[in-house]
Parts: structure tokens; sequence; C-alpha cells
């Protein structure tokens, strides 16, 4: 059986819904395939239920912190109401039910199942094809992506799903990787009273970001009586019914009740019928230009393009898909400034590139830096001031190539940053601006400072 419509949409996560939506709304007939939640992973598993764990272990701490500043205080965690409200805040039990009437209230049509090409603008899910006279946008997203360790299939170790829908924490927890996502869970549980530690390949937590991001975050989880172990490599998993042993390549060994696996994503092509629009289905992503096309009648946007998991990039990228598909024009994808934090405690907000990725592009880099504890709103705030500003220049043309803004509302601070990367703002003209006092974001000032 085969239908005409204007578009179909593989995938409804927050980039394909939002597509779907969009051309919708302006009068196309779509369909959208989801075998899934529509929303995908942000509202379910990922930026929404985190964020409401992570508001609850901050309120924790900062009562934690009362003593010699406001009096005394007494704390005792109870995961029950974030559990609760996850479960009934956040993901209405994780039922899409919304999610779906919001897209076809919008007059798209939803389709539940796995959608694959097969050939140029036609989709095909069970014995129904779709042909596409506009086209087909492919918005997949990722998987957990889980490292082939001796004795870990089979054993019932967590991805972040399970993380986040747990009714009752565990007395031990393992992390495997010191992503944002490993060392944001591995902060909550651990203010919660978890026994956490954290497992890193790598010479270093968060290695993707500033060697000075990596530095603060373990400091600050030490505090959180955290174990880390960097240039560790997990050389097998064992799981006895109770506990899982995790064996590094030195020989040593570290046991918790559950394990959770935070290695990364990874994009999954097989299925999706990719190679008969023309695309390898094995590789790593979809590439696209800076229309977000893919190929002929075909555009990706989201994780599934390769262009870094946040849900700001995957709207961003659906904003300029929606301009091509119906012909607006508009800029093309600009990936300069693109915005990362990582929500712990302190958070740690980034954008554009770090300082090794400036000097490896050949940049002549001039670096400045302040610390939050030695700026006056740092000293007010006291307990809980760590961070620092960091901020990378281009010494030839005068501007920001990049910024770190780590500190108790450093992915708000970043804000400003991020304008001044995007907007290449000479940073003559950053000097002379005006910063309000006292705040975080006027460390920027000292920071600038120091640039020379």
């Amino acid at each position: 059986m085969s239908e005409q419509v204007d578009v179909v949409v593989i995938g409804l996560g927050v980039g394909g819904e939002e597509v779907a939506g969009k051309l919708a709304e302006a009068g196309l007939s779509v369909v959208g395939i989801e075998d899934r939640l529509v929303g995908g992973e942000c509202p379910y598993w990922g930026c929404i239920p985190s964020k409401m764990m992570i508001r609850a272990a901050n309120l924790l701490a900062e009562a934690r912190r009362v003593d010699g500043l406001a009096g005394s205080a007494r704390v005792s965690p109870d995961w029950a109401p974030v559990a609760r409200r996850i479960r009934d805040e956040a993901t209405d039990n994780w039922n899409d039910r919304a999610a779906v009437d919001r897209f076809t209230g919008k007059g798209g049509r939803f389709v539940r199942g796995r959608g694959r090409l097969v050939g140029p603008g036609r989709v095909a899910v069970e014995d129904t094809e779709f042909v596409a006279g506009r086209g087909v946008v492919v918005a997949t997203g990722t998987e957990p992506a889980i490292p082939p360790i001796e004795g870990l299939a089979g054993t019932p170790y967590w991805t972040n799903r399970d993380a986040i829908e747990a009714e009752t924490l565990p007395g031990s927890l393992l992390v495997l990787g010191g992503g944002a996502i490993g060392l944001e869970l591995a902060q909550v549980y651990a203010r919660f009273g978890v026994d956490v530690t954290i497992v890193e390949a790598s010479d270093r937590i968060l290695a993707m970001e500033e060697p000075e991001s990596s530095a603060l975050l373990a400091e600050a989880l030490g505090r959180d009586k955290v174990s880390i172990l960097t240039g560790a490599r997990a050389a097998s998993v064992g799981h006895d019914g109770a506990a899982f042993t995790l064996t590094l390549s030195d020989g040593r060994q570290v046991t918790g009740q559950k394990l959770l696996v935070a290695t990364g994503r990874r994009t999954n092509l097989t299925g999706l019928g990719v190679e008969t629009a023309g695309l390898d289905p094995h590789a790593r992503a979809i590439e696209v230009d800076d229309r977000m096309r893919a190929g002929e009648k075909l555009w990706a946007v989201g994780d599934v393009t390769g262009h870094g998991a946040f849900t700001h990039v995957a709207m961003y990228q659906a904003g300029v898909a929606i301009s091509d598909i119906l012909g607006r024009g508009g800029p093309p994808v600009d990936y300069r400034a693109l915005s990362r934090v990582t929500f712990t405690d302190p958070e740690v907000g980034a954008v554009g590139l770090t300082e090794q990725q400036a000097r490896d592009r050949g940049v002549d880099v001039r670096v400045g830096t302040a610390q939050i504890p030695e700026s006056s709103r740092g000293w007010i705030h006291k307990a809980g001031n760590d961070g620092f500003i960091k901020l990378v220049a281009d010494a030839d043309r005068g501007v920001l190539v990049g910024a770190t803004s780590a500190g108790p509302t450093g992915g708000e601070v970043l804000s400003g940053l991020a304008v001044a990367v995007h907007g290449e703002v000479p940073v003559e003209r950053l000097r002379h601006m005006i910063y309000a006092y006292p705040t975080f974001h006027r460390a920027i000032e000292a920071a600038l400072a120091d640039l020379g």
C-alpha cells in the first residue's frame, strides 16, 4: 500500500518533532514516525529529569553549607520525592500521549513503528509505503555506546535510562566513564548517600573540555566523597547476582552494587535503509551539508548528524532544515559558537574552542583567566563559590574563539561569552563594556584584563 505525502520524518526526538510539527503547521502533509517515545531522550531520560535530580541534589548541598554562614542545618536525604517528581511531572510515567497529541494537533499524522528508507523520498513502515513529494528527514538520534568489555554483555548493567528511572538508590555505584553524563549522575547519587566510584580511561575526567575544568570537578566531586580513578581501563566485568566487580587493566578491582555505563553515545544506521539513498549504513553519522541536506530529497537533523548530542543543536539544525524545505532561505549552519554545559556543582559551561583545540588549528592563542572566589560576588557567595572564567583569543584577529565559565551559575554566565564568540565581538570592545556589579559575570572583565 502506497500513500503520497509531502514530508516524512523518521524519528520524533526533539529535532524530528520540531521539524514535523513546524512543517505541519505550515500546511504540508507530514507523517511522523517513531517506534519509541515522541520527544526522544531529552524529556524522558536526559535533560529534563536529570536536571530535576541535580536540582534536588544541589538543594542538599546548599543546606549543608548553612553552618557558619546562616546558623545550622541538618539534612536527611530522601530519594522518594525526586523519583516521584520525575515519574509524575517530567515523564508522565514514561508515556508520550501528550507529545503525540501535540504533534497531531498541529495537523501531523503520527505512525508508531520503525521507518526505513526504500529509495529517494520513499519510506516504508511495515506494509505501508509513504512517497514524500518534498522529501524525508532522518532524526533517529543515538543510543548508549556499550564498550566490548569481557563479561559485560549479559549483566544487568545500567545506562543513563536506568539511573533516571530508579525508584530506590543502591548502596554503591560504579560509573564507567567520566564525561558529562557520568559526572552529573555520579554527583547526584553521591549527594544522596550512595558510595560512588568513577572509572575513566583518559588521564582526566571531562577530557573534552579545558584541563582546568577537569581539575575543578575532580576537587568538587572529591568533597562529595566520590572516588575517581583516571587512566583506568576496564579489562573485565563480573556480576555475582548481588554486586559488580570491575577488573582494571592493571589488575586492580573495584566493586559496586550497580554499574552505570556512561561511555558515550553512538549512531546506529543499520536497518534504516540509508544505503537506498546512497549512504553508508556503517558510517558513524549521516553527513549533511550546511542546509542539513544528506542527499536527494533527504535531510537529517539531531544527534544522527554527529555534531554533538545536544538538544539545542538538534533544535538549531531543525530550524535550518525547516527553512530549506519550505524554501525560505536563511543563514547556513555555523557551529563556531557551539555551547555546552555540564550541570555539575559547580556548573561548567563552555563555548567554541578549547585552548588546545585552538592551538591545534594554528591559532595565535592568547589566554586570560579569572578565579570566581577572588571576584566580589565569589567572595560574597563564599560557600560553594568554586569556579573560574577562561578566555581563548585569536591574537591575530582580536576576537574570542572560545571560553569557559565554571561556577555556581556557569551555564548562565556562558550566554554573554557565547554572544562574543558567535558575533566575533572585538576583544577591545569587550574590554569597554559595563559589567554589572557585583555579579558572577563581572569576572569576565578580570579575565579580559589578564588576557593582556
